[in-house]
């Protein structure tokens, strides 16, 4: 699957996007995976209330269900202006 990063999450992990093979059943079981790869990951997804993720182009929440997904977003809230 696609994970996508933006904003300071993506300057945090250095990369803008990654192929990931996950056996994740949820987008929380997904950030599990990714903080424990490296220190720069377990950096970004430090505070998950400071993060919001899209599934398949989709707003969601970190217990979505991962099936069929073919593309997870990481990014924080945008705000108006």
């Amino acid at each position: 699957m696609d994970v996508l990063y933006f904003a300071w999450v993506r300057e945090r992990i250095g990369l803008p996007r990654e192929q990931v093979e996950t056996s994740a059943v949820t987008v929380a079981d997904l950030v599990e995976e990714l903080k424990a790869r490296e220190a720069r990951y377990a950096a970004a997804f430090a505070d998950l209330s400071a993060l919001r993720v899209a599934v398949d182009q989709e707003l969601t929440e970190f217990d979505a269900p991962l099936a069929g997904a073919r593309e997870v977003a990481f990014f924080p809230p945008m705000t108006g202006g």
